[in-house]
C-alpha cells in the first residue's frame, strides 16, 4: 500500500457487486468487524441483502445506478466473477474495486484466463480455442480425445462444459450453439483435486490455508477436507502456485487456484476465482481467521490476520435435492460431535442448489469426513 493510501476503517462502507452466499458471509464478517455493507445486484431478498445495511436491485447493465451505488461506499469488492466488465470499470470511477476489474476481465473468460497462464508460465492442460468447426477439429488433432470442450464464458459448477469421446460429439455439441466461443481442454486422468485458497494484500502481503482436497459431483463440489492428504512437498508447490499467481496478476483480495493432481504426481491448474470459494468455507470454524475475514481486511488495506488451523475439517455441500421429502432433520444432523450447520437464506430450495453447509470438526481428517457425510446423511431422515 502506498504512502497516499490509507486504510479503509470499520465504520465505514464497503460495496459488494453480487448478492449470493459468498457475500452474505463476506457481510458477516464485515459487520463483525464494525463496517457497513451495501450489496447490489438484480434481485431483492438476497442471502447477503438478508444480513446487509443496504440491498440495492438493480441491473449490472445500468451503468448510472452502478455509478450511484459506487458511490456510496469507500471499496468496491465482488462476490462472483461474472460481473460484466463495464460494470466494474464505471464503478471504479468512484471507488477502488478489488481485487481490480483486470482480474476480473482475465478470470471470467476461460480463454483469457488459460492464455494468462500460459503465458506466465504456470502448469495447465494443453488447450486449444474453439470458435468454428475448423477450429474444433485442429484442437482435437493436436491435443487427442478424449478432450473437455467449455464454453469460454459464464461457467462455474460444470455449466457449458462436456467430455467428447469422439469428433462427432464435438460438432453436435457446437452444432447447438455456433456463436458460442468455447474452449477445448486435455482430458486429465488426475489421482484427486486439490485447492489453495489465499489472500494477497495491497502491499504484496500473502497468507493461505494450505492444500485443500475437494471431491466433486456431477460437477459441483461436495466435500472438502483440510488439510489434503497429498506429500508436503505437493502442498508446498500449490501453496506457490498459487502466490505467484495472485502476484502476477496484482490481485488484492482472495483468491482460490483449483489444481488436478496426476497420478504421474504433478501439479496442473484447473481454474481461477478472484473471490472467496466455496473449498475454503471451512476457515470460518476451524481456523484463526476465515476467507472472508481475510477478504475484508485486504481489500480495506488491513493487516492479514493469522491463518492457523485447529483441528482437521471437513465440509460438505447442502442442495436444495435434500429439501424433496419437505423439510431437513436439522436436529438429527447436530446431534453428532463438531458439526457446524451453514445455511444461506435461499428461499426456494431447487435441485442442485446451493442452501447451504455443514463442516464437521474432528481429531483426523477421515473422521471429519466421515462426521461431515454422516450429518448430511442424517438430514434425510424423518424427524
Amino acid at each position: 500500500m502506498s504512502q497516499k493510501e490509507s486504510p479503509i476503517l470499520p465504520g465505514s462502507v464497503i460495496g459488494v457487486l453480487g448478492s449470493g452466499q459468498l457475500g452474505r458471509m463476506f457481510a458477516i464478517a464485515a459487520r463483525q468487524m464494525g463496517y457497513r455493507v451495501h450489496t447490489y445486484s438484480p434481485e431483492s431478498d438476497t442471502p447477503t441483502g438478508q444480513v446487509a445495511d443496504r440491498e440495492i436491485p438493480g441491473d449490472y447493465e445500468d451503468l448510472d445506478k452502478v455509478a450511484e451505488f459506487a458511490r456510496g461506499v469507500k471499496v468496491v469488492t465482488f462476490e462472483f466473477e461474472n460481473i460484466p466488465a463495464p460494470t466494474a470499470r464505471t464503478a471504479a470511477k468512484y471507488a477502488p474495486v478489488r481485487p481490480d476489474g483486470e482480474v476480473l476481465h482475465t478470470t471470467q473468460h476461460r480463454l483469457r484466463e488459460k492464455s494468462f497462464l500460459k503465458q506466465a508460465g504456470f502448469p495447465l492442460a494443453a488447450f486449444a480455442p474453439v470458435t468454428s468447426r475448423e477450429e474444433l477439429l485442429t484442437g482435437i488433432s493436436r491435443i487427442g480425445l478424449p478432450a473437455v470442450l467449455k464454453t469460454a464464458a459464464f461457467g462455474y459448477d460444470g455449466k457449458g462444459q462436456s467430455t467428447i469421446a469422439n469428433i462427432e460429439q464435438g460438432l453436435n455439441a457446437i452444432a447447438k450453439s455456433p456463436q458460442t466461443p468455447r474452449v477445448l481442454e486435455a482430458f486429465v486422468d488426475f489421482e484427486r483435486e486439490i485447492s489453495v485458497v489465499a489472500a494477497r494484500g495491497m502491499n504484496g502481503e500473502f497468507a493461505h490455508w494450505g492444500a485443500i482436497e475437494n471431491q466433486h459431483k456431477n460437477h459441483v463440489l461436495d466435500l472438502s477436507i483440510a488439510p489434503a492428504n497429498v506429500p508436503a512437498t505437493i502442498a508446498k508447490e500449490a501453496v506457490e502456485i498459487a502466490r505467484g499467481i495472485m502476484e502476477s496478476l496484482k490481485v488484492v483480495g482472495v483468491l482460490c487456484v483449483e489444481f488436478f493432481l496426476t497420478r504421474g504426481g504433478k501439479l496442473l491448474v484447473n481454474e481461477l476465482a478472484p473471490r472467496p470459494h466455496n473449498s475454503g468455507h471451512w476457515t470460518i470454524d476451524a481456523a484463526a481467521s476465515s476467507q472472508f475475514d481475510q477478504q475484508l481486511r485486504a481489500v480495506c488495506g488491513l493487516p492479514l490476520a493469522d491463518t492457523r488451523q485447529f483441528c482437521p475439517a471437513a465440509m460438505t455441500n447442502l442442495l436444495g435435492d435434500l429439501w424433496t421429502n419437505g423439510e431437513p432433520n436439522w436436529p438429527a444432523a447436530l446431534a453428532l460431535p463438531g458439526v457446524k450447520l451453514h445455511l444461506y437464506g435461499k428461499i426456494e430450495p431447487r435441485p442442485g442448489r446451493k442452501m447451504g453447509h455443514l463442516t464437521a470438526l474432528a481429531d483426523t481428517t477421515e473422521e471429519a469426513a466421515r462426521i461431515a457425510l454422516a450429518a448430511r446423511e442424517a438430514l434425510r431422515k424423518n424427524a
